[in-house]
């Protein structure tokens, strides 16, 4: 047994019941592993959280960086509109997703300036690889659309449709998508 298989047991154990319901009894039960055992590898329930945040904060980049290299070649807007799609969609299917979206929305307090520290080192990182696609592919924009500005602008519309997808319903964030998206694209397109 494995650091890595108590983290994936505990992901899904954060990611479904969040910290103060997740349980160190289960996910050692589900591990197939006495509770006091978890303790060789890790201090406390505390240290088990904050390792599997930072873990899944690399996940999810690592996720979205795959996502721009397999679709550096497609125009910018399929690059856009599908990741949108997939991210959106991902929340359902990754556990990595879910967890780390409502931990970053909903930190436990005592963790909260550590949560936020994370946060912002993944917007950092997701405006930096946005950054790079609008300047890549700046002649899809309209004359006088800063590539930066674009980036910014996308990036203000994912983050309302993520918040969209933990407090809304799917039809409304639907409906966002596909609106906010119609404005957005005529708005910095030629």
């Amino acid at each position: 047994m494995k650091s890595n298989d108590l983290k994936e047991v505990a992901l899904n154990q954060f990611a479904l019941h969040g910290y103060q319901g997740a349980s160190l009894s289960s996910i050692a039960n589900e591990v197939g592993i006495k509770k006091q055992s978890i303790y060789a590898h890790f201090k406390s329930k505390e240290d088990l959280f904050i390792s599997t945040y930072n873990d899944s904060l690399v996940n999810e980049l690592y996720f979205i960086k795959q996502y721009m290299l397999e679709n550096s070649s497609s125009s910018l807007k399929e690059v856009l509109y599908t990741f949108l799609n997939e991210y959106l969609g991902r929340y359902e299917k990754s556990h990595n997703m879910n967890f780390f979206m409502r931990t970053s929305f909903f930190p436990p307090v005592q963790f909260e300036q550590q949560i936020k520290k994370g946060t912002n080192e993944f917007v950092d990182e997701l405006e930096s690889l946005y950054f790079s696609l609008f300047e890549d592919k700046k002649d899809d924009l309209k004359p006088g659309i800063n590539p930066e500005f674009a980036a910014l602008s996308f990036l203000t519309i994912l983050d309302g449709l993520l918040v969209e997808l933990l407090y809304g319903f799917p039809e409304r964030l639907q409906k966002r998508l596909t609106s906010s998206w119609e404005v957005y694209w005529q708005g910095v397109t030629k």
